[in-house]
């Protein structure tokens, strides 16, 4: 199992960019990226990694009704518009498999 990590203000709200009219969320390989990519964008000030586990993923997905969209961020001082992008039913067969870091040439701008 991979863990990974999104951010997440303490009331409640989750960090997303706006991805040409719907929003990703950027997930992050370790706590440490997270705090790497939020010291390089203002925006994220307020929110602080959590662990984006079975529980936070179902509260994400509920708070926006099933379309949460996600980038996984291989590189956290790069823009955080350059990612991977995973639908819930791809971040979740992509934590349950235990995936490794990626990024590559799947990676892409907005």
């Amino acid at each position: 199992m991979s863990i990974l990590y999104a951010m997440q203000r303490a009331n409640g709200d989750w960090f997303a960019l706006d991805d040409k009219g719907s929003f990703r969320v950027p997930i992050f390989h370790t706590s440490s990226d997270a705090m790497v990519a939020r010291s390089f964008d203002a925006s994220m000030e307020c929110f602080r990694p959590v662990e984006l586990g079975a529980v936070a993923l179902k509260n994400l997905c509920t708070t926006d009704e099933g379309k949460a969209c996600f980038w996984l961020i291989s590189d956290p001082l790069r823009k955080l518009s350059r990612g991977q992008a995973f639908d819930v039913s791809q971040l979740q067969q992509f934590i349950a498999s235990g995936a490794e870091r990626i990024g590559g040439p799947e990676s892409r701008a907005l």
